[in-house]
């Protein structure tokens, strides 16, 4: 046996630069190929799907879905806010007897006692004191009323006619009396109403007047209290 090897085949050189060359001019070809495609924009399956931001862990973030009946945020109420309607202040409506005349003016009064009076709340006005009317002339109803009230106030028929007479028996129910105030009118009027004829009645009402006397003539003596007449 010959103990020489075979010769090697050998590449030739201008061969084997052939082949690079060609493996280079193929590669570039395809890059050329895909930016030609990115660049005219050929639609893609790819492309047709939406970009979605991952959320951690690589996870899609949960969608969130909008009630159709809540408005998108940002945009006002198209609901108009109405405003509270003011509420109205209920006035107080004078008490009118059955003759038609208010308990709160003088206007029912027996013209004697009216007329002085008048002159009397002038005067008074002129001293800075403001007479004011809480009862004048009342109707048989509402003395009738004031008499029942009186009645369970004291617990006797006798104890309330000290206060409260029977309507028959009433001055206010004729137009002859009347109720003032506030306290500083009751004393005003006390002191000076025989000037003009006008004079407390009873010790127990300091608010209730009279025509018991001519004017500038002093006042006769106060009762203690109302008494009403038997039958």
């Amino acid at each position: 046996m010959s103990n020489h090897l075979p010769p090697r085949r050998t590449v030739p050189v201008r061969a084997w630069l052939l082949s690079v060359t060609g493996l280079v001019v193929v590669a570039s070809l395809v890059m050329w190929h895909a930016q030609l495609v990115d660049l005219i924009g050929f639609d893609t399956s790819a492309d047709k799907q939406p970009v979605v931001a991952s959320g951690p862990g690589g996870s899609p973030p949960p969608v969130v879905e909008v009630s159709k009946s809540t408005p998108p945020p940002g945009k006002p109420s198209k609901t108009p806010t109405r405003s509270p309607k003011p509420t109205k202040t209920p006035t107080k409506t004078p008490t009118r007897s059955s003759s038609g005349y208010s308990e709160e003016d003088i206007d029912g009064l027996s013209p004697k006692l009216r007329t002085r009076l008048r002159k009397a709340i002038t005067a008074a006005k002129a001293d800075g004191v403001r007479i004011s009317i809480t009862s004048a002339r009342r109707s048989v109803a509402k003395q009738n009323r004031l008499l029942r009230e009186a009645i369970v106030k004291y617990g006797s028929y006798k104890a309330a006619t000290r206060w409260v007479l029977p309507p028959e028996q009433s001055a206010h129910v004729q137009g002859k009396a009347v109720d003032i105030g506030p306290q500083t009118a009751m004393v005003w009027l006390n002191k000076n109403g025989w000037r003009y004829g006008v004079c407390r009645r009873y010790d127990n009402e300091p608010w209730h007047f009279e025509a018991l006397t001519t004017p500038g003539k002093r006042c006769p003596a106060r009762e203690s209290h109302a008494v009403a007449k038997a039958d």
